[in-house]
Order: structure tokens, then sequence, then C-alpha cells
């Protein structure tokens, strides 16, 4: 890290500014494409009351919920993160519980993910990622000394990660699960754990991965008609060959915004998992070029905030910094790699974009703790204690 004169110090702005632009433009732009994928789905809808405007309404309300609730998680120190990371991530292990239990959990296309609250519904898997990222980042600087350990290191939280993506298997949500497993390997990776015992793990990975899939016919099906979509386009491949077909016709700049087929109730999940689609139909490879970079520029500043972090010595903070940027990457990746055929289909949102109040919740409250951190950043830089 360069080193500042007092005066570049004393002028230099509180807050990274260019961050919070990309993550209100995404915001922004995810708003426009969510009422113009849903539109047709929701004047066909009755239970939406046939109503244009249905999905629009209820994601500007998630995203005022969202800001709201990133503002309060901003005005928190990094350090009271870590102090209540542990009961954080029990308080949220215990609503994985409560969404199985028969009467409590609703269960909406075979998936039991969702708890009903009244006039609105939690999906505890999307705040597992945040509380997961959260503990993980706090369990690897108080083990730093015996991440070299199989049983004290490694082991201990093997397990806890076992009994997560067992619940998570139970609902199912295999897409929370990979993404969750990905957060974990990589901060305990980044926080110095043995070569070895990291090579093992991943290899255990692969390993169960393809057991899950091979020991369930529903995920096999879904692999299978993810190599060949075109084998049985009206059966396994539908979303998928409809997805391609609205990529297909996007061509360089789009059909024009507004004006996808695709979304007229040809692509299912159009609004939330298949959004991409709908961008790549509309505004062409510019527009699905333009989403990537800003995902890759909020990638690469969560590790520089980060990295300036440990020049300070607040290795939480780093960590915790750089599981948020794997956090939102990785899923943007599977969600993308989804939507072209890169990767079998996923219950797996777009970051910052798809319709779900949730998920918008959970990614601003992290990009907040993000914020956050690059300001106490910024506050030690100047000379002041955060």
């Amino acid at each position: 890290m360069y080193l500042l004169s007092n005066r570049e110090r004393i002028n230099a702005p509180s807050y990274d500014q260019a961050l919070l632009w990309v993550v209100l433009l995404l915001l922004g732009f995810g708003l426009v494409m969510v009422y113009s994928a849903s539109i047709a789905l929701a004047e066909a809808d009755k239970l939406t009351g046939h109503q244009s405007a249905y999905f629009l309404i209820r994601h500007a309300i998630y995203l005022v919920v969202a800001i709201l609730g990133a503002l309060l998680a901003f005005q928190i120190p990094t350090r009271t993160w870590q102090r209540f990371a542990p009961y954080l991530f029990i308080g949220c292990l215990g609503l994985l519980v409560i969404v199985l239990i028969p009467g409590l959990g609703r269960e909406v296309n075979g998936s039991r993910r969702w708890i009903p609250m009244g006039i609105a519904t939690i999906q505890p898997s999307e705040f597992m990622k945040l509380f997961a990222t959260i503990y993980v980042a706090d369990y690897t600087v108080r083990k730093a000394a015996f991440l070299a350990s199989l049983t004290k290191g490694f082991m201990p939280m093997l397990a806890v990660m076992l009994v997560v993506g067992g619940l998570l298997l139970r609902e199912p949500d295999f897409g929370a699960f990979a993404v969750i497993a990905a957060i974990s390997v990589s901060i305990l990776w980044l926080g110095g754990i043995n070569g070895r015992i990291f090579a093992g793990l991943l290899g255990l990975l692969v390993v169960g991965v393809i057991g899950l899939i091979w020991s369930s016919p529903y995920r096999l099906q879904r692999i299978t008609g993810f190599w060949d979509p075109w084998a049985d386009p009206f059966g396994k491949g539908y979303q998928l060959s409809h997805a391609l077909i609205a990529f297909g016709r996007g061509e360089w700049f789009g059909v024009g915004l507004g004006a996808s087929v695709e979304k007229l109730l040809y692509l299912p999940e159009a609004h939330t998992d298949f959004l991409m689609a709908v961008i790549a139909e509309e505004l062409g490879f510019v527009g699905v070029a333009a989403v990537m970079l800003m995902f890759a520029w909020i990638v690469l500043r969560a590790f520089g905030i980060g990295k300036e972090a440990v020049s300070y010595e607040h290795h939480f903070s780093a960590l915790l910094a750089q599981g948020i940027g794997i956090w939102i990457g990785v899923q943007a990746i599977i969600n993308m790699g989804v939507n072209v055929g890169l990767l079998p289909t996923k219950g797996l949102t777009l970051p910052l974009l798809s319709f779900g109040g949730s998920g918008i919740v959970a990614n601003c409250i992290a990009l907040a703790l993000l914020l956050r951190i690059d300001w106490e950043n910024r506050r030690l830089a100047k000379g002041v204690p955060v």
C-alpha cells in the first residue's frame, strides 16, 4: 500500500464512491429488468390480480427494505460483527431447521425453502450465505494457530459445514450449498490452511458432488438435460433451450428494452433464475458484458479492500471482505453459466438483480459490510481509530 501525504489523507473520501455507485446501478438496473421480464407473467397470473406492475412493486419494496438494512448494517463496527458471528450463525442454523418442519416451512415446486412471516416470506438459505461468510472468517482468525492441524483446525469446520449442507440438501437447495461450500473453502485457503488438507478437501468435494448427483434421479436428469437440451426441448431441456434462444435473438445490441419474446410465458423463471437470458435478448452482448464488468469490479474491489485491511492487521475484516467478493462472484458465475448452458440448472438468482426479497436484503447487507470495512480502512489511513 502506497504512503499518502497528510493532506491526501485528510482530503480523501471517507468511502468507496465508485463501489457504491456500481452497486446502486446494478440495483436500479435490476428493478427495470425485473419489471420488463415479469409483465407477461403478472398479467397472466390470477394470483397477482392480473396487475402488470405486481412484481415491480414488490421488488421496489424489497429494495427499500434492503437499503434500510444496509444502512443499519453499515453503522455496526466489524469487531461487533466478529463478536456476534457464532450467535448469528447458530440463529440462522435454527431457521434452516424450522423451514423443514411441516406447517412452518412453505413448499413450492417440491422445495421447502421459505418461512411465511405474514406479509412476507424469509428464505433462510440466503441469509446463511451471509452469516456463514462472517462465521468462517471469524473461525479462521480464531483458529489461525491450528489451521495446519487436521483435528484442531479443519475437522470442527468440516463438521459444521456438513450440518449446514445436510439441512440445505433436505430442502433441497443444492445451489446454496455449492455457494456456501465455495465461500468456506476459499476463506480457509486465504486464511492459511495447510496445503495438503486443502487439496484433500477439494478432492472430497468433487467426490461428494458426484455422489450427490448420482444418488438423486432429479439431479441426474438436470445433468443429462444440460448436456443436450435439444434432445428433449419440451421436457428436461425446456428452460435451457429457451434461454439459449433468448441469447441467440439478442445478438450484439439486443431486440430492445421490453421487446423480449421469450419472457412471454415461454421462458420459466424469467424474472428470477433466468433474468440474464432476458437481458441478453433485450440488450444483447453489450448489455451482458456491461453486467459482467460491474460484477468483476465488485469482486476486484472486495479483494483490494481485503488487502488494505491486511496491511492494518485487521485479519477478520480482510477475510470477510474477500469472502463477500467470492460469494458475489461465485453466485454470479453460476447463474450466468446456467443461463448460457455451461452449468446444470440450479435455483440460484443473479445477485442484486433478480427478483427475490431475502436474496436482495442479504446481498445489500453484505455489500454494506464491505463498504464498512473500506470506511474503517480509510479512517485508519488518516490515523483515526475505529
